[in-house]
């Protein structure tokens, strides 16, 4: 197992090293040579490694929760399809300029349930990254996902998008070639779409790059993915401009999986492996398969018009807060 990369992470590190030194066959051989029975110290450090990471992993800071949803080893969107559906189809373009890689999007099916599938990929290595614009799509990116996604309207076939993203590309490129206008595009054609729609927030859920996918009937968030309307670092540079701020500001945003649940703006939160999804990616695929599993079977048995009234009535929920009084109490509410 790879040794953990964050300073949060360093008890965990330290007892995975002891462990793999423990495990190795020449230190195996030496203690079978003294008459040394390792398997006693190996349960328990085994033992205190559980522990230990159920004491880190079950008190992350907003902060910490950041990393994690960036970590380099997190299954991206072609991981989960993967490991998710089967027969998986990938279509390329928009029919309009260009195809964007930071977009994949095809047809797959899930349970013998054919349906479209979009999603955010940012790319392993230096050169795919760069390929992918690092999960930043362009106008292209977001019109070709609403693309694949009218047309599995068009035949009655869900939708299920996967949001990775730290925020649409915001270069000449894609102003050039109309970001914000594809992404207001995706906002009003994804609110309507007469099909059931489910979201999944497998890792970051920046700004508008990720709410162009994000708009659905059921939105689900794995546990340590990010939702917010800036990364904490532009967060921190705008109001104090000190990007070293950036953990302070993750306080601020309520960007945990918890906290959108806590303000209804997700519908479930998806529990990963212990030490989060990039240790067992298939687990956390599972996880994630199961929630779409049983969120489709829900809303798929609604008929087109409850279906779309019960989205605009998510949507128009949110936004609701309390006009705090000058002594603490909450004094109204309101949109």
């Amino acid at each position: 197992m790879a040794v953990s990369a964050f300073e949060f992470e360093k008890p965990i590190a330290e007892l995975e090293e002891l462990l793999g030194a423990l495990r190795a066959p020449e230190k195996r051989a030496e203690a079978e040579a003294q008459g040394i029975d390792l398997d006693e110290a190996i349960a328990t450090l085994e033992g205190q490694l559980r522990q230990a990471m159920r004491q880190v992993y079950g008190h992350l800071t907003p902060w910490e929760k950041t990393l994690m949803a960036r970590h380099k080893d997190r299954p991206y969107s072609l991981d989960m399809i993967r490991l998710i559906f089967d027969d998986y189809m990938e279509i390329s373009g928009d029919r309009l300029c260009a195809n964007d890689e930071a977009i994949v999007a095809g047809f797959a099916h899930l349970a013998g349930m054919p349906l479209a599938v979009t999603g955010q990929q940012k790319g392993r290595d230096l050169k795919e990254r760069q390929r992918r614009n690092f999960g930043s799509a362009r106008a292209e990116g977001f019109r070709k996902a609403l693309r694949v996604a009218q047309l599995a309207a068009r035949f009655g076939k869900p939708v299920v998008s996967f949001v990775d993203t730290a925020g649409a590309a915001a270069d000449l490129r894609a102003e050039q070639h109309g970001v914000s206008e594809a992404i207001a595009r995706n906002l009003a054609a994804f609110s309507v779409l007469p099909v059931p729609t489910v979201a999944v927030v497998i890792g970051e859920g920046g700004s508008g790059g990720a709410i162009a996918l994000g708009v659905a009937d059921r939105v689900l968030m794995l546990e340590h993915a990010i939702y917010s309307v800036i990364a904490p670092e532009g967060c921190a540079a705008i109001l104090w401009h000190d990007k070293a701020k950036a953990a302070e500001a993750a306080d601020a945003l309520r960007l945990t999986a918890q906290s959108a649940l806590d303000l209804g703006l997700i519908d479930e939160v998806v529990c990963e492996p212990l030490g989060g999804a990039h240790r067992d990616p298939a687990a956390a695929a599972a996880a994630v398969r199961e929630a779409l599993e049983r969120h489709l079977a829900e809303i798929s048995a609604m008929d087109r018009q409850e279906l779309l009234d019960r989205r605009y009535r998510r949507l128009r929920s949110f936004g609701v807060f309390g006009a705090v009084a000058p002594g603490g109490d909450a004094s109204a509410e309101g949109e």
